[in-house]
């Protein structure tokens, strides 16, 4: 029961993550009481390696 309780924590934690991502730093705006936040997520996210499309190498 314990393992459920954790495991669905940590998927509520996930999704709070992802919204906020998407709702601020990937608008380009401040979050709100935790700029820092928004200042990590795009270090992050920069980190990360991304495919190109076709079409833009064109």
């Amino acid at each position: 029961m314990l393992s459920i309780i954790v495991v669905m924590l940590a998927i509520l934690v996930a999704a709070a993550v992802v919204v906020v991502y998407v709702a601020y730093p990937h608008r380009d705006q401040e979050v709100p009481g935790a700029p820092w936040l928004g200042d990590a997520m795009k270090r992050g996210v920069d980190a990360m390696p991304t495919l190109e499309d076709e079409f833009t190498r064109r």
